[in-house]
């Protein structure tokens, strides 16, 4: 097998001045800086290499990412001489990959964190130096549930929850002086009831299994982008097997501090039935029938 051996030399540019390391190649082929070397953190630095290639048989040399290390990279000729940038600028190299919202504001990417908690915490620490400096509002940072170890960094930097759902939390930062501006976690849920009466003006109702055995209407909750009257159409095909269709909005309410001490709006569809066989949900209703309203339930 080839071996490539390394004759280079690493020359580092940062606050004015030059520090120039040779790069030393063992013979396993891993490079390594010889003495110390300058590296200031906080702003970064450039540094740039050249260096020729000689190849000679042995043991591959493992790879060291050199994309994750160099800004650009030229393609390696055998005996010619390769110049690249080992290092990008300080802005690319320790802000966290994000964009700007249409309010001033940053959205972190978060397939763009970085897998170690460490160099996490850097970056996000320089990062909001950086936003701060040009002037960015709220930062809004989306963690999924398999980087949950992040949560107590973000938090610990100064970032607040959000919102949760099944596969991520969002934190968030506000950078200016002042009360957060950002938006609050929504305020509300919202509940349907399907209001389904035949041409005998009987009403369709049910017994939870779970709950008081009281008869009431099929109810339930919208869904994520979901219609009132489709989310009643629904519910009510779920519970209880009725096919139906929308016939009109009849009553609706508005109560607070009801689940978790979220408001709640609570919406009355009529509709009408295009099936009559009952076919409940084992899951969730005991019983469900037709009922003349003029009759107690």
């Amino acid at each position: 097998m080839e071996k490539v051996l390394f004759d280079s030399k690493l020359e580092l540019v940062f606050l004015g001045r030059t520090c120039s390391k040779p790069l030393i190649s063992s013979h396993r082929g891993d490079l390594r800086f010889s003495g110390q070397v300058c590296f200031f953190r906080d702003t970064g630095f450039r540094a740039k290499v050249s260096y020729s290639i000689a190849r000679t048989s042995g043991e591959n040399i493992d790879s060291i990412a050199p994309e994750k290390l160099m800004k650009s990279d030229s393609s390696i000729i055998n005996g010619s001489k390769v110049a690249a940038s080992l290092w990008p600028s300080p802005t690319e190299n320790y802000v966290l990959d994000a964009y700007e919202d249409e309010y001033g504001g940053i959205i972190i990417r978060s397939e763009g964190l970085p897998w170690n908690a460490n160099t996490f915490a850097s970056a996000l620490r320089a990062s909001l130096s950086h936003w701060k400096v040009e002037g960015k509002k709220g930062v809004w940072l989306k963690l999924p549930l398999d980087r949950s170890e992040l949560v107590p960094i973000a938090v610990k930097e100064g970032f607040k929850y959000h919102h949760a759902e099944q596969t991520y939390v969002m934190l968030t930062y506000w950078i200016p002086e002042g009360p957060c501006l950002l938006p609050a976690n929504a305020s509300h849920q919202v509940g349907v009831g399907g209001f389904v009466i035949n041409d005998k003006n009987e009403v369709l109702v049910v017994q939870e299994k779970y709950c008081a055995s009281t008869w009431k209407l099929p109810t339930g909750f919208i869904l994520e982008s979901e219609d009132i009257f489709t989310g009643a159409v629904r519910e009510v095909k779920e519970e209880t097997g009725i096919n139906t269709e929308f016939v009109e909005m009849v009553a609706f309410r508005h109560a607070h501090h009801v689940a978790f001490g979220k408001s709640d709006l609570f919406f009355i569809c009529m509709l009408r039935p295009l099936s009559s066989q009952i076919k409940i949900d084992d899951l969730e209703i005991q019983a469900a029938k037709t009922q003349n309203p003029g009759l107690s339930i």
